[in-house]
């Protein structure tokens, strides 16, 4: 085989359609898109628009409001953090904080703190320091053996 032998398997591709070009085309005259009206011409994007009447989303009402102020956890289960033990990734001796559990790959982005969740199995005595956690995880951390200790996440210390 050569670079010039090269080609498509058949029927891979297929050729675009040329609209417009005439009515034995099958695709001529008015291109595919029926007859005249707002959405037969060019540069048309109506979403939403029900031709007059009062649309549904102006029709229902708006309901509660969005919290600028809410704190944004990156949350962990204790699953992932015993996998990442059992994986080498995190050090179990030392302190589990955001900045480790960072290095280690388990959360993404720090956000407002790490929250820990309940979902999982500890095996391992670890002490955390992290912005909160869920009751029945830090009931799972007690019971191995290890603590945590909740920090104080800067937006509230402001109030």
């Amino acid at each position: 085989m050569k670079l010039n032998e090269i080609k498509d398997n058949e029927g891979s591709s297929k050729d675009r359609i040329r609209v417009g070009r005439g009515i034995g085309s099958g695709k001529g005259k008015t291109g595919g898109r029926g007859v005249k009206g707002q959405k037969a011409r060019s540069g048309v994007a109506i979403n939403g628009f029900e031709g007059g009447q009062m649309p549904i989303y102006r029709r229902l009402p708006k309901r509660g409001f969005t919290n600028i102020f809410a704190s944004e956890y990156a949350e962990v289960s204790i699953g992932r953090v015993q996998a990442a033990i059992d994986a080498g990734k995190l050090d179990a001796k030392t302190t589990v904080d955001a900045a480790a559990l960072k290095a280690a790959g388990v959360i993404r982005r720090l956000k407002d703190g790490v929250r820990i969740l309940a979902d999982g199995e500890l095996t391992t005595k670890v002490s955390f320091e992290v912005a909160g956690a869920s009751k029945s995880a830090v009931e799972k951390i007690e019971k191995s053996g290890g603590s945590i200790k909740l920090l104080v996440v800067a937006a509230e210390a402001a109030e």
